[in-house]
């Protein structure tokens, strides 16, 4: 990814601690929407001031169309999305409200349609780019109480195969990863920290995006790779 401009959103998340500084270690130029600075400033304690100087830290609401947009026709061009953004929130459905459903697709699904679509005009402006979105385990095998996050990250999985498809034939490809449970603090605050030796750790994530987003995965179109760890 040498020279290439990465649009990386989640950088500044629990996966983004892993998977920015494996980007950056590849020689690309980032640029990171954000919603916290305190987020941008825990990012910046783990990298080197070589590497903060090649990221364009960007306030931006990714659930918002024009704020999308506007981000995107920020950047000089877009090579690589790498979408990282995501959540979910657990309980049976039943009980589920509404309003929950519709905040785990917005965030989830609705943010990897609208920086798909914007990040995927520039590309085909300049004949090149990879797309790779992160759906999760959820996805292929949905489980109780998580109704809502197994029907999004099946979205994920859905449109990044559709857009690998539309693409056909040209020097584009979309290919989504499917993690198990992630060894973030998030995760081990909300459910414990007795099985996480067995979660798959954000930089073992970072290896296999990093490779999706290279030039030598030009032939991997449509995937849906899974990255479970041990569990």
């Amino acid at each position: 990814m040498k020279g290439k401009q990465v649009l990386l959103t989640g950088g500044t998340g629990g996966l983004g601690l892993g998977v920015t500084p494996a980007v950056l270690a590849q020689g690309a130029d980032v640029t990171i929407p954000y919603r916290s600075l305190k987020d941008v400033e825990r990012l910046k304690g783990i990298l080197s001031p070589a590497d903060i100087a090649r990221i364009k830290f960007i306030p931006a609401n990714l659930q918002d169309e024009a704020s999308v947009k506007q981000v995107i026709n920020s950047m000089m061009r877009v090579d690589v999305l790498i979408h990282l953004v995501g959540g979910f929130s657990m309980g049976k459905t039943h009980e589920y409200s509404f309003d929950s459903w519709k905040n785990e697709f917005e965030l989830n699904l609705n943010t990897t349609f609208l920086t798909c679509k914007y990040s995927l005009k520039r590309m085909l402006e300049n004949g090149y780019g990879r797309i790779v979105t992160v759906s999760s385990r959820a996805g292929v095998e949905p489980a109780g109480n998580l109704a809502a996050y197994s029907a999004t990250k099946a979205g994920v999985i859905a449109l990044t195969k559709a857009i690998a498809d539309e693409t056909k034939g040209t020097n584009i490809t979309a290919n989504t990863v499917l993690p198990s449970v992630i060894d973030t603090p998030t995760n081990r605050q909300a459910m414990g920290a007795e099985n996480a030796d067995k979660w798959v750790k954000p930089e073992s994530i970072a290896e296999v995006i990093c490779f999706l987003a290279s030039e030598a995965a030009k032939d991997v179109r449509g995937a849906a790779i899974p990255v479970y760890g041990n569990v």
